[in-house]
């Protein structure tokens, strides 16, 4: 989306973010359903039985605040729950329905997910509220949804069925599905390897508030070509990253370094997702681009740049196979095929609150290995080209990932001492 939602039709935006829940995986052709209410009452909300992965513009239906319906199919059959969300909750613009895999499996067995699994997802979904079984696209079930939704929630676990959210806009109600599938596929991918840690309210209260603080502003900022060309990587690859689910729209940094200890970083409170060329941020001299803010882990690149000049970019962020390992503190031994020892070697793990700003911690910041897990929080991966970065990170998810699935079968059987001598010799001498 265009950095001002609401200069984009209601059917655009809708259209393309029903796009990226089903390339996403996380509804199927025919399932799910998504909507907003414009100024004027009206609301726009996908079809029935119509291909989301085909989906265009022309698809979305238009309910009048009369009940006159506009399109050329029939609205969702789950319109009437739409609809009583809109009545109970004036505050909520859009809504989102979906049954993505990891909290259809939170709905199957009846539970809600704990969000406090990461830093900063309790402030994103809120408290989670909980919807007994209806019939789908009955009156009934709008009723129940909408008694949730009178209590103050934005985000519902709907019994046996899936999930609906709702959101100031449909990037707030979006930021919000996907943070509560990852936190949902995090404790399912971390319970396969051993017992996931959730934070308490006060670590996450502290998180919070060591982030404050804004670099001050540089006077003027220039912009040559290899500085423009270093942003349109960093778009690129933060778009391929979220593509990927190996980041997701609240959360996820990329910093390049651009002139000696001078770097570019993307921005805070800005959905991942829509990142342009000019919303990322120049640092020179420690000082930020005027009038933007940059990543609250900015100090922690800027550290890393000044303290290892080897490095020239870097990638934090949660992806769900890493994260299991970050929620557990189980080991995660990268010995799983050459290419994983190769590039990885070893992947460093940090207790919560080491990355806090006051602690400086030096298992971060110096000698930054080339990943490294932050316990509920993150994943730093370092290296030379932004590419090479992502590569790594690539590499390091789907390492995690193997052992995860592989899991059920039998104990992991690494590869052995003597094989990663070889190697070392052959790879890395």
């Amino acid at each position: 989306m265009s950095k001002d939602i609401k200069l984009i039709h209601p059917r655009d935006q809708i259209t393309e973010v029903i796009s990226r829940i089903y390339k996403r995986g996380m509804t199927t052709t025919s399932g799910g359903n998504v909507s907003i209410i414009d100024d004027d009452g009206d609301i726009w909300v996908t079809p029935s039985a119509i291909d989301k992965g085909s989906l265009r513009a022309s698809d979305i239906i238009c309910v009048k605040k009369d009940g006159t319906i506009i399109g050329k199919h029939k609205p969702s059959s789950e319109f009437p729950f739409h609809k009583a969300i809109y009545e109970a909750r004036p505050d909520i613009k859009s809504v989102i329905h979906a049954h993505p895999p990891a909290l259809v499996s939170f709905s199957i067995v009846r539970q809600i997910p704990n969000t406090n699994i990461i830093s900063q997802a309790k402030h994103i979904c809120g408290p989670i509220g909980y919807a007994k079984y209806e019939i789908p696209g009955s009156e009934d079930l709008g009723e129940v949804i909408a008694d949730e939704f009178k209590k103050g929630f934005k985000a519902i676990i709907m019994e046996n069925h899936g999930t609906v959210l709702g959101g100031s806009d449909l990037t707030d109600a979006y930021e919000r599905f996907e943070a509560l599938e990852f936190c949902a596929s995090t404790i399912l991918y971390g319970s396969q390897i051993g017992k996931p840690k959730y934070l308490t309210d006060s670590q996450i209260d502290q998180f919070e508030a060591q982030a404050t603080g804004v670099l001050p502003e540089m006077e003027t900022a220039t912009y040559p070509a290899d500085e423009v060309e270093k942003r349109l990587e960093i778009c690129e690859i933060v778009k391929r990253s979220c593509e990927q689910g190996l980041m997701i729209s609240s959360y996820g940094t990329v910093s390049m370094r651009w002139n000696e200890n001078d770097f570019l970083i993307t921005p805070t409170n800005k959905n991942r997702w829509d990142i342009q060329l000019d919303d990322i941020v120049q640092i020179k001299d420690g000082h930020r681009e005027a009038g933007k803010t940059p990543s609250r882990a900015a100090w922690i690149h800027q550290e890393i740049y000044n303290r290892n000049p080897d490095v020239n970019s870097i990638i934090m962020t949660q992806s769900p196979y890493l994260m299991a390992f970050g929620v557990t503190g189980e080991y995660l031994d990268v010995r799983t095929i050459p290419e994983s020892w190769i590039f990885l070697q070893d992947i460093n793990f940090v207790k919560y609150g080491n990355h806090f700003r006051k602690n400086n911690n030096t298992e971060i910041v110096d000698n930054c290995p080339t990943a490294l897990i932050i316990e509920n929080d993150s994943i730093i991966i370092t290296g030379d080209k932004l590419l090479q970065t992502f590569d790594y990170l690539e590499v390091a998810e789907f390492s995690a990932k193997s052992i995860v699935l592989g899991h059920s079968l039998g104990n992991m059987v690494p590869i052995n001492d003597e094989q990663v001598e070889d190697l070392r010799k052959k790879f890395l001498s």
